[in-house]
């Protein structure tokens, strides 16, 4: 049985259920998707027409198929999920691997320590984050130690140890930055005070520490302790500025996801904001290579699944830009907000999201014009010119057998085409085919002509030939007296071979290098114009001389008649009657005659 005999047969053994498929080359899986109907998803692709070139691929590729029911979409969607982390299929979005985000663990030892760390154990304690930006995390930890006199040592402060004064307190101590509970020089109760409010603010809720250093600065104060009334304040100032620099978005907002996406051909960017008590504590941005020209919420969906695991969310509540299916979440409600402060939150993380893709692209242009210009640098050291050729210009003859002559000109600046320069040309001084002559008309005219109008003339020309074409380019720039001014090269089509003047010999340049491919392509262009300007010119003085020559028959109606049957040969087919609804029975007469004269022997 054929191959694709044999994977027809399997979805015929598909069944209507929802469930994940994958789809298998000879060395693996490379691609898995997730379906209500099983049957139904994977006959889409071997039956639809219209699918796009990469999935046209995919399908090309598929050489077997596995399938797994699940009992809901719900469960589809996290085996999916599932499936595409551990074996990453070729035509799959891979979705991010989070393990090296930075956390703050908050240990469960007795006199609880706060370090940041990448690697995750259970038991250690509480973990806060994942952090996407290790500067903001860095600058949470020391405003909490600033507030805090948290110890830093690692020495195991039981009641034993303690009593047994195994300890001496340290230079932290000394300080001020601990209070030495390895000395039984602060309480524990009062340490859990402390780690009760850090709590609150990786949290992201400021309120209860606010509130505490607020009644103990009053408390100071009325107790006539100014200098300690004093410290409190800078804490609490310290906890007012932190906040401010965090975005605050609403105090009656709860906690809130917010994920935007933007795309183009190839890229998916996506924007996550996570909002806790009416702040925003965390941002990111990321960008996820297209693999199928997926839509955004295909993109989207697995994406918000994969943020949420990532950075431990527990948001009831998500925010999106595009309706996306729904998700294995539940007692989670998403939302495209139209108005409010929840579509100002919505509208905050489109503009992040915005400006990550325009970045992006900037990148990508300023990267293309660095290409540009090593090309041009390339060019400069392979042809040995003088100045960077960032206006070259490449002429080429189309003459057939002498008829109608034509030649074309096309201008690349910059290592790219400008068609707004292209030039087409009748070639008026020369009969017959003749290359060589017909190249020194174009290239004096279009040279005569620049200089003329006082333009700028290009830092190098090409002539598509050898010898002969390149001796008649120069010929006609020492005609016009700019012999020297420009450098003039020839190609020769049948081994590549660069030309230079006054040398008998050809430069041959890398196959591979981009000097070359710059010549070649302008050269081919030059030949596609001019080409196609030959085969409109003959197209046309065919047309003229089978109608338009016709005495008593207009341009017009010669038109009117071609437009709808396309040729001379249907027009000739028609009768009499056919022709006279079309044009009148007077120049239908007229045209009758003349294909009869026509097809009489002389």
């Amino acid at each position: 049985m054929a191959a694709k005999e044999h994977l027809q047969e399997q979805i015929r053994q598909l069944p209507h259920r929802p469930g994940v498929y994958k789809y298998f080359d000879d060395e693996g899986i490379i691609y898995v998707g997730k379906a209500i109907d099983l049957r139904k998803r994977v006959s889409s692709y071997f039956t639809k027409q219209d699918h796009n070139k990469k999935t046209q691929q995919l399908v090309k590729n598929i050489k077997r198929i596995e399938f797994t029911i699940v009992d809901s979409e719900s469960d589809a969607f996290l085996l999916e999920n599932n499936l595409i982390k551990q074996h990453q299929p070729k035509y799959n979005i891979l979705l991010k691997d989070g393990k090296t985000y930075p956390y703050l663990l908050l240990t469960n030892e007795r006199f609880p320590r706060l370090i940041p760390t990448r690697n995750k154990r259970p038991g250690d304690g509480r973990y806060y984050g994942p952090y996407a930006n290790l500067t903001a995390m860095n600058v949470l930890l020391e405003m909490i130690r600033m507030l805090y006199p948290l110890r830093t040592c690692t020495y195991n402060l039981s009641p034993e140890n303690v009593a047994a004064g195994k300890f001496k307190v340290c230079l932290e101590y000394h300080l001020g930055n601990c209070k030495g509970p390895c000395e039984a020089k602060e309480d524990e109760e009062t340490y859990q005070q402390y780690i009760h409010q850090i709590r609150q603010i990786l949290n992201g809720d400021l309120r209860l520490p606010k509130q505490y250093f607020r009644e103990k600065m009053t408390q100071a104060a009325q107790e006539m302790q100014y200098e300690q009334a004093h410290q409190f304040k800078l804490k609490l100032d310290r906890l007012d500025d932190f906040q401010a620099k965090s975005t605050i978005v609403n105090a009656s907002l709860s906690n809130i996801d917010v994920f935007s996406i933007a795309s183009n051909e190839k890229l998916a960017f996506i924007n996550y904001l996570k909002v806790m008590n009416g702040s925003i504590i965390l941002t990111q941005s990321v960008e996820v290579q297209k693999k199928l020209d997926e839509p955004d919420d295909e993109i989207l969906a697995p994406m918000i699944m994969q943020m949420r695991e990532e950075f431990e969310s527990q948001s009831k509540e998500i925010l999106t830009n595009v309706p996306v299916p729904d998700l294995p979440l539940p007692g989670v409600a998403i939302a495209q907000p139209q108005i409010g402060d929840k579509r100002k939150l919505l509208e905050l993380s489109i503009k992040n999201v915005l400006y990550l893709r325009k970045e992006k692209e900037s990148m990508t242009d300023r990267s293309k014009d660095l290409n540009e210009v090593r090309i041009m640098e390339t060019a400069k050291k392979d042809l040995r010119l003088k100045e960077l050729p960032k206006h070259i210009e490449c002429f080429d003859n189309s003459n057939f057998q002498g008829d109608n002559p034509v030649a074309a000109m096309v201008c690349f600046r910059n290592a790219k085409p400008s068609k707004k320069d292209y030039r087409h040309f009748h070639i008026k001084t020369v009969v017959g085919p003749n290359d060589f002559d017909s190249m020194y008309e174009i290239v004096t005219r279009r040279y005569r002509r620049l200089l003329d109008e006082g333009a700028s003339l290009p830092q190098l020309i090409i002539v598509d030939g050898g010898k002969g074409q390149l001796g008649m380019g120069v010929k006609a720039l020492k005609d016009l007296g700019i012999w020297g001014q420009i450098p003039i090269i020839g190609i020769a089509k049948r081994l590549e071979e660069i030309y230079v003047p006054n040398d008998p010999l050809p430069l041959y340049i890398d196959k591979k290098s981009e000097t070359l491919r710059l010549i070649q392509r302008m050269r081919d262009e030059a030949h596609r114009f001019g080409i196609t300007f030959h085969r409109s010119r003959r197209d046309a003085a065919t047309l003229k001389t089978e109608l338009t020559d016709v005495k008593g028959l207009g341009p017009i109606t010669a038109d009117k008649l071609l437009t709808k049957y396309k040729s001379v040969k249907k027009i000739k087919e028609l009768s009499e009657a056919d022709l006279t609804a079309e044009i009148g029975k007077a120049k239908a007469r007229v045209l009758l005659d003349y294909f009869s004269q026509e097809a009489t022997p002389e």
